[in-house]
């Protein structure tokens, strides 16, 4: 196993972001049209994660046009280019499988958004005043 190993780890990925189930994510996909080659984008929900080293792999969910489409990307697959998180998802299941038979607004899923549960603390509303605004004049 120990030789199997070796062999796998020269082509495994090492560019790959976190991204758990119930995350919105770009998966963008090298597809070869005869002599071309372009990058598609699919866009949606990853629903199953499932292996581990060069076995891995991913389900991503999305509604086009009304119909449910879902597609199995192996992780560490040269045609798949690049996996980019546009959203991170709350969930309490390892497989969401059960979104299958929900339409419309049933199919959203709660964001996290931060990692401890609180509001990330940046922004203007957090940022230390640097010199505090002079006090209004009054009119005589």
């Amino acid at each position: 196993m120990q030789t199997i190993d070796a062999i796998e780890r020269k082509f495994l990925k090492t560019n790959i972001p976190a991204f758990d189930i119930g995350d919105t994510v770009d998966v963008h996909v090298k597809i070869k049209e005869g002599e071309k080659e372009r990058i598609q984008i699919f866009t949606g929900t990853v629903i199953s994660k499932r292996g581990h080293g060069m076995t891995s792999s991913f389900a991503v969910r999305r509604i086009v046009q009304g119909e449910g489409v879902e597609r199995t990307f192996p992780l560490h697959s040269p045609t798949v280019v690049d996996v980019r998180v546009r959203k991170k998802g709350q969930v309490r299941r390892a497989k969401l499988f059960y979104l299958r038979g929900r339409r419309g607004k049933a199919t959203r899923i709660r964001e996290k958004l931060h990692e401890s549960g609180t509001l990330p603390a940046t922004g203007p509303a957090t940022a230390p005043a640097a010199t505090p605004a002079p006090a209004p004049q009054e009119k005589k």
